[in-house]
């Protein structure tokens, strides 16, 4: 638990310490996203220069989930290309017979298939390389599962896009 509250403290100083944006430095971006559960494909659009929306299909071991987020964007820490970012959005998919593993705690393991129903969070960092079309994250997704739960859980994600 203290992992949790450190992690979330420090997420959340990077919103405190950074300011409003003018102008994002792309509009749409496809790539993959490498999670501590689920790897897979993923599209980022930005609706107006903070607010963007971002669809990850997620692929695990014996199963799919499909995620949603509406995400707000910032410049941090005064660094050119670097943003942070959090928002919400939900999941569903679902997990065939096997072990579902959890964020600090015993893993679950199914003998049949299971929905997998609910609510995300999503802070994080992206920097946008200044002289190529590629932008880099790391995030933290907090989710609370409800339709096998209700549990939290906790996924660190890695994420690298072609930027258009």
């Amino acid at each position: 638990m203290k992992k949790i509250t450190l992690i979330a403290l420090v997420l959340t100083s990077f919103l405190l310490l950074s300011k409003r944006s003018d102008a994002q430095d792309y509009k749409t971006a496809v790539g993959l996203k490498f999670g501590g559960y689920e790897n897979g494909p993923s599209i980022k659009y930005f609706m107006n220069e903070n607010t963007a929306l971002e669809g990850i299909l997620g692929i695990r071991n014996h199963g799919l989930v499909v995620t949603g987020l509406y995400e707000i964007h910032q410049p941090a820490f005064n660094t050119p290309k670097l943003k942070f970012y959090y928002g919400f959005g939900a999941h569903v998919g679902a997990v065939g017979s096997g072990v579902y593993k959890r964020f600090g705690s015993d893993d679950n393991y199914y003998n049949d298939s299971h929905i997998l129903l609910g609510a995300d969070a999503v802070l994080g960092l992206e920097y946008k390389l200044p002289d190529a079309p590629i932008a880099l994250s790391l995030d933290l997704n907090p989710r609370l599962e409800l339709a096998t739960g209700p549990f939290f859980d906790l996924a660190p994600g890695l994420g690298i896009k072609y930027t258009f």
